[in-house]
């Protein structure tokens, strides 16, 4: 049964380590993630962006695909299904269709009506037990359409949002979303010590999870990050196992064009690649 990322979150605060957000794009994905997640007996949360529900033939499919492989894998561990980066209609609609946590990515809106829509999505979500994500100052790069420029957030603006009763925040602290560029500055963790002074106990979010160093991860975590955002490198790890498969042939051997064979790599790297994350984040045996 599909949970509210509060709880996961909360305890994951208190403990000083993170709980991975692994964006998932397709059946291959949101199984390999969550059998991981067993394995490892960690919780977790999947991410669907709403360029990735579009994809995989909308919400109420995506609700339908992990309910099915919670049941029939006989998942124990902590699940939650969140909508990523979601605008104010995506947000209404993934609570609506069953989704158990959302973001409602309201940084492009002046702070006034950032906070007056977060608060009515907070609202919606506490009638039916969910849990919602604000997000402040626009995280870098681009994700499903949605641009930033690696904004720095303003530490007070984050306590009014955290305030408002959402049960986590993403804040911009010079992140950015896909691959890094050889130039980047790294993370402001100056500010992000600010933003947990602020705003307490509440869990604060990592978006852009990949490429950033391990030991800037885990300093993060010590000031106060208790969700981390992985995709690109899942991405880029499926890509490269199944470019591989096809560049030597394979494809070609024993019906290996079957695509319960061609995807079998691309499916083991991404089960890899979040066992990896899940050790970096301390999450393992934490369900």
């Amino acid at each position: 049964m599909l949970v509210s990322a509060k709880e996961m979150l909360d305890k994951a605060k208190a403990g000083k380590y993170a709980i991975g957000h692994i964006n998932i794009n397709n059946l291959e994905w949101a199984k390999a993630v969550l059998l991981t997640a067993q394995e490892c007996n960690s919780p977790v949360i999947l991410g669907v962006s709403e360029g990735a529900g579009k994809y995989m033939g909308g919400y109420k499919t995506v609700v339908g695909m992990v309910n099915g492989l919670l049941d029939e894998l006989k998942i124990t561990v902590p699940v939650a299904l969140h909508l990523d980066h979601g605008s104010y209609e995506g947000a209404i609609e993934c609570l609506e269709k069953g989704f158990s946590s959302v973001m409602f990515d309201g940084s492009k809106y002046p702070i006034e009506e950032n906070i007056e829509k977060t608060k009515d999505i907070i609202r919606r979500a506490k009638e039916l037990g969910c849990s919602v994500e604000a997000e402040v100052g626009a995280i870098g790069g681009e994700e499903d359409g949605v641009t930033g420029n690696g904004e720095v957030a303003d530490p007070q603006e984050c306590k009014m949002i955290a305030d408002l009763g959402v049960d986590m925040l993403a804040a911009g602290i010079g992140n950015i979303h896909g691959v890094y560029p050889p130039n980047w500055k790294g993370l402001n963790l100056d500010v992000l010590a600010d933003i947990q002074k602020l705003t307490g106990t509440m869990p604060l979010v990592l978006h852009g999870g990949t490429g950033i160093p391990d030991d800037m991860v885990k300093e993060a975590i010590s000031l106060g990050v208790s969700k981390i955002n992985v995709n690109t490198e899942c991405q880029i790890v499926f890509a490269e196992a199944t470019r591989k498969y096809i560049e030597e042939g394979k494809d070609h051997e024993k019906k290996g064009y079957d695509p319960r064979k061609l995807l079998k790599p691309g499916f083991e790297a991404i089960k890899e690649k979040v066992k990896e994350k899940m050790i970096l984040f301390g999450s393992v045996d934490k369900a």
